[in-house]
């Protein structure tokens, strides 16, 4: 990226409907959500098209809030929630806050670094995917550092889902996935779990609404200094899990207004 790159997106507003939006959830990350910024500003600015990072945060008690909001870039947009109420919550609103063609979320630890973007939204403009989800289990995936803990509860995880969500897919969980416009505002006006499970249940709504998913294999990393309880995610991912079951059982979600036999479950590869 040449400074030139960076300045005209730090200052020159982009137009309403810029061909990406990046959406980062936060919740105290005072220590590493500017090198992440600069990160993503980095790489994306450097793309050729015009684009707009989106921090959500999910009511911080630290200074992350005031970091994001003292750095004065013109394409950044901060959605601050006055409580803590959930990854999901998070990444919905600022998801639904995105203007454009097409929405990445990305963690804001960037285990999944932000250079991988490219290969996600190949299958996007091509036509190819409504949605493209990045994979730390599908051929040419390469995992660092993942604890055996972690190593061992993920796959008891994704057993569970293939028994009692079957969605044809080698990992629901990463928090790097791609979405058209489109398909991103339908999901996520219809999701309903605000933690760490909602990207299982927009993966089932997708299915049921008849979306195109693409897996592309990713390069990720344990990033350190995770707040995040695996235990008591675990057990929240079981919870919601049957939960996204009993509502599709008891035919609480919306009717899917497309043919679902459209859904395409198929692995990308990284260049």
């Amino acid at each position: 990226m040449s400074v030139a790159d960076f300045r005209r997106w730090a200052e020159m507003p982009v137009g309403p409907k810029p061909m990406l939006s990046v959406v980062v959830p936060t919740y105290n990350e005072e220590w590493r959500i500017l090198p992440t910024i600069g990160a993503i500003a980095n790489h994306v600015s450097s793309l050729g098209f015009e684009w707009e990072l989106v921090v959500s945060d999910d009511g911080s008690s630290d200074t992350t809030t005031d970091l994001v909001g003292a750095l004065g870039l013109t394409n950044l947009r901060l959605i601050a929630a006055p409580k803590n109420q959930g990854k999901g919550a998070a990444v919905r609103a600022g998801v639904l806050a995105s203007r454009g063609r097409y929405i990445l979320f990305a963690d804001a630890d960037q285990s999944t670094p932000i250079e991988q973007v490219d290969a996600m939204l190949r299958p996007l403009r091509d036509q190819r995917a409504d949605i493209t989800i990045g994979s730390r289990a599908s051929d040419g995936a390469q995992v660092a550092k993942k604890s055996l803990l972690r190593q061992t509860m993920s796959r008891g995880l994704q057993v569970a889902v293939r028994q009692l969500l079957p969605l044809g897919l080698s990992d629901t969980q990463c928090g790097f996935k791609a979405f058209t416009a489109e398909a991103a505002h339908q999901l996520f006006s219809l999701q309903r779990i605000d933690g760490f499970s909602f990207d299982l249940e927009i993966l089932y709504l997708a299915r049921r609404h008849g979306m195109n998913v693409v897996e592309i294999p990713v390069h990720w990393i344990d990033a350190p200094g995770s707040t995040v309880d695996p235990h008591r995610v675990a057990l929240g991912f079981l919870r919601d899990l049957i939960g996204i079951r009993l509502m599709h059982a008891g035919k609480h979600y919306a009717p899917a207004p497309t043919n679902p036999d459209r859904y395409v479950a198929s692995e990308g590869a990284v260049s």
